[in-house]
């Protein structure tokens, strides 16, 4: 079961900032996007993995719809950037994903589930202030239960 750290960032908090590499070939960082896009974070525990195999792309294919809105998506794990590159290679991903190795981020926004040694599957929505708006932790990791859809109405309502 993932339970958010009581440390975790609650609406309202500025987002954690984190620097992170990415699938794009540029070092990705947060706050680099005030001011100009929403950011939707998409925590999720494993490439290659059944559940994540369908969330990702789902989000991926939804860019365009995301972009009407200012927002980008970007999805964060502890996979190396090379399992990245061949999952989203392998299942048409186009949205960056992140290198959380040290799983720091994941901790930080806590997602983190430490025994297991991978985030729980999680989305935040940062709106361009950089202030979390909408935070969604799945009671267990394999669960998915929160569209696309959802956090696109959620951007629309910001």
């Amino acid at each position: 079961m993932t339970t958010p750290s009581p440390t975790a960032p609650q609406v309202g908090d500025l987002a954690p900032d984190f620097t992170l590499p990415s699938t794009g070939g540029e070092p990705v960082t947060l706050s680099s996007y005030r001011g100009h896009k929403n950011v939707v974070l998409v925590f999720y525990p494993l490439d290659f993995s059944p559940v994540c195999s369908m969330q990702l792309p789902e989000y991926s294919g939804r860019q365009d719809d995301f972009a009407e809105v200012d927002a980008v998506v970007l999805g964060i794990n502890r996979d190396s950037l090379h399992t990245h590159k061949a999952w989203a290679a392998e299942y048409g991903i186009e949205v960056p994903l992140l290198a959380d190795m040290k799983l720091d981020v994941a901790r930080s926004y806590g997602v983190e589930i430490e025994d297991r040694a991978i985030s729980g599957r999680a989305v935040f929505l940062i709106d361009k202030a950089g202030k979390l708006r909408f935070r969604f932790v799945e009671e267990k990791a394999g669960d998915y239960t929160l569209r696309p859809g959802e956090v696109l109405k959620k951007i629309r309502e910001l």
